[in-house]
């Protein structure tokens, strides 16, 4: 006699894909992932398109004249530069909009904060996790922008901007400024978004706080090193001695003992050359930046904002703990 084995009811559950993420960070992946993806496509495209393009440029800077490679430089690059440039500038202000202001506010406002920090998380997990995950993608995206873009700008520092490196087109977006304004921007947006507790409110006054942030820079970017002086005899020609990638930043006219005067004293008057005569004016006195300096320049800049974005930070934790959710 055969026994028959009873029918199965019902079916054998599909195996689900193991997740790369779990717990908190999946969590905080899972409420900003748009942020993020977006953060991280404009990283890769954008760094791909900006080295791609380098292997044109550079043959075409070796292999034309002089002439005739500057007027071609400007009408197949310029664009792209400014382009570039322009979305470069534009990053760190969007990241504290879109990513760094709703962090926690969107949390706050939703009451998921005070769900998620009752629960077997804690605040201080809760909050390290939020605020370096977006760090993380936004070091290493940036740090790629900011990389593949100083690669793709020096062959052709000369002719980009006319060399003039000092101006926020070209400064702010090369080496590792475009890090360091990302991160100070990023934590801007999370401290008004933690203090306002409305995600909108705070990312439209995160986007005022960045264009503050910017017209403040432009004042203290010459700040960063002492000019160099280069002085000549009045009736020369010697600013073409300046050095290659040097940026003018000031020009006086001089006593022999540099006693300075504005570059038209004596221009409005009657005998300009017996007037010059009488102040003892005998130099042009001018002032400008190495493209040596350059460097320097922008590291002590990245460190300066880079321990602004510390401070707002530890503010940021100090204000967690110590604030009801």
């Amino acid at each position: 006699m055969s026994t028959t084995a009873p029918a199965r009811t019902g079916t054998t559950p599909a195996k689900r894909r193991p997740r790369v993420l779990h717990g908190l960070v999946w969590l905080v992946w899972r409420q900003h992932r748009i942020a993020f993806w977006l953060l991280i496509a404009a990283g890769v495209i954008g760094s791909a398109v900006m080295i791609y393009q380098r292997t044109g440029l550079v043959d075409l800077l070796h292999h034309s004249g002089k002439g005739d490679g500057n007027q071609s430089f400007h009408s197949l690059y310029d664009s792209l530069f400014q382009d570039a440039s322009e979305s470069l500038q534009s990053l760190p202000a969007l990241i504290g909009v879109f990513l760094g202001a709703p962090l926690i506010a969107s949390d706050r406002e939703s009451g998921t904060a005070q769900l998620v920090t009752t629960q077997a998380t804690g605040r201080d997990r809760w909050i390290a996790t939020k605020l370096g995950m977006a760090a993380a993608i936004t070091l290493v995206c940036t740090a790629a922008l900011a990389a593949a873009f100083t690669w793709l700008w020096k062959p052709a520092r000369l002719l980009v901007s006319s060399g003039d490196w000092l101006g926020s087109d070209v400064f702010d977006v090369t080496g590792p400024m475009p890090v360091a304004f990302s991160l100070l921007m990023l934590v801007t947006g999370v401290a008004i978004g933690m203090l306002l507790r409305r995600a909108i409110a705070a990312m439209a006054l995160t986007l005022v706080v960045g264009f503050a942030v910017q017209i403040v820079w432009d004042y203290v970017r010459p700040m960063l090193a002492s000019p160099r002086v280069l002085t000549f005899p009045f009736d020369s020609d010697g600013i073409d001695k300046l050095p290659s990638g040097a940026v003018q930043i000031d020009n006086w006219i001089s006593t022999a003992d540099n006693k300075l005067y504005g570059f038209g004293t004596c221009v409005g008057d009657a005998h300009p050359d017996a007037c010059r005569a009488k102040l003892g004016i005998v130099n042009n006195y001018v002032e400008y930046f190495g493209y040596d300096q350059m460097q320097g320049m922008q590291w002590l800049g990245a460190g300066i904002l880079l321990a602004l974005a510390a401070a707002i930070t530890v503010f940021i934790l100090w204000w967690v703990r110590r604030r009801p959710m």
